[in-house]
């Protein structure tokens, strides 16, 4: 499962996603949230506090281009 390391997260996506949109699981600690990438939304959140949610959706943004690389890369195997 690729997984790329940002500002201590780890941004993954697993083979069983590919049948839906472009997403990351953003995992921290026992935390989790679904986002979309296109656009940049929140499809679910279990843990995250509002605060480390909106940052997260930051880093998700500034880091769009290369989490779409990763997932067409792995994808298009």
């Amino acid at each position: 499962m690729p997984t790329l390391r940002i500002d201590g997260y780890k941004f993954r996506f697993y083979s069983s996603d590919q049948l839906e949109p472009q997403h990351v699981h953003v995992l921290r600690d026992k935390n989790v949230a679904k986002i979309w990438l296109r656009p940049v939304s929140v499809q679910y959140n279990r843990g995250y506090r509002s605060e480390e949610l909106n940052a997260i959706l930051r880093l998700t943004r500034e880091n769009q281009a290369v989490l779409l690389e990763a997932w067409y890369g792995y994808f298009s195997k």
